[in-house]
């Protein structure tokens, strides 16, 4: 496969990259950092340097993959920043808005720019967009974060219920508590601005054991192949749900793994 991943510099991103160009596929990396040391070290690999909130630089790197390779076969964004942290009413409008475009615009230009090439796909193209922190419940003190994760999701319903006919399959994966920079972004803040559960939880995951990220890239992973096809415009959480044994005719006509309201039976 063709995977374009943003946010490749880093955590889960360069971690994924790295599982990818094991597995054989050809993987062209985005981030705000240099990386010219994994394009050297793996010549499989290819990478932009490029801000994804960036739409005109997004654009560009699109047309140099398309000069390169004709078009993708996948597209993972895994790209993201925590941004302004603390009580929402208190934040600093500027640093709040900033972290909802780094987050939201970041996906949806990466989504817009590869779209034509995704249409080249050798066969049914694949998208796994990362949410998670915060998206299906509250999340004091990253308001930022959260709005934009959870805005994530819904843009991913968004377009599976657009493309319906297309063979694309789109999905948001949340990949749960994992030792990355924003971990440790949360613990250089300490209890006082992150609050005394995100520290404790950032705690855990600095000490934790490599388990969960093992899963979360085995989920992507499965997001990408043949064995995910038809399951589209849901969020899946890598360390909980049975991903592994879902099928496209499990959730046909159903909700499940939705961003839903929840109203009283019978109503």
């Amino acid at each position: 496969m063709r995977v374009l991943i943003t946010g490749s510099s880093t955590g889960i991103g360069r971690a994924l990259a790295l599982r990818l160009l094991d597995a054989g596929h050809a993987v062209w990396g985005l981030a705000r950092s240099d990386q010219a040391d994994l394009a050297a070290a793996r010549p499989g690999f290819r990478a932009t340097r490029t801000d994804v909130a960036d739409w005109p630089a997004v654009r560009a790197a699109a047309d140099e993959i398309a000069a390169a390779w004709g078009g993708l076969d996948a597209l993972v964004t895994c790209a993201g920043v925590q941004g302004e942290i603390g009580r929402a009413l208190a934040a600093d409008p500027a640093r709040w808005s900033a972290t909802v475009r780094a987050n939201l615009d970041g996906t949806y230009f990466a989504l817009r720019a590869c779209a034509p090439l995704l249409e080249r796909a050798a066969r049914r193209a694949k998208v796994v967009c990362f949410s998670g922190g915060g998206a299906t419940k509250p999340r004091p003190n990253f308001s930022a974060y959260g709005a934009a994760k959870t805005a994530v999701v819904r843009l991913v319903e968004t377009i599976a219920a657009e493309e319906p006919g297309r063979p694309l399959d789109i999905n948001a994966l949340a990949p749960g508590a994992i030792h990355t920079r924003l971990t440790e972004e949360v613990l250089a803040l300490g209890p006082a601005v992150a609050g005394e559960a995100e520290y404790a939880a950032a705690q855990r995951q600095r000490a934790g054991d490599p388990a969960p990220l093992a899963r979360a890239l085995d989920c992507v992973e499965w997001l990408l192949s043949p064995r995910s096809d038809g399951i589209s415009g849901r969020l899946l959480a890598a360390p909980w749900d049975p991903w592994p044994t879902l099928g496209a005719a499990d959730l046909a006509g159903g909700e499940t793994y939705t961003l839903r309201r929840v109203v009283p039976p019978g109503a």
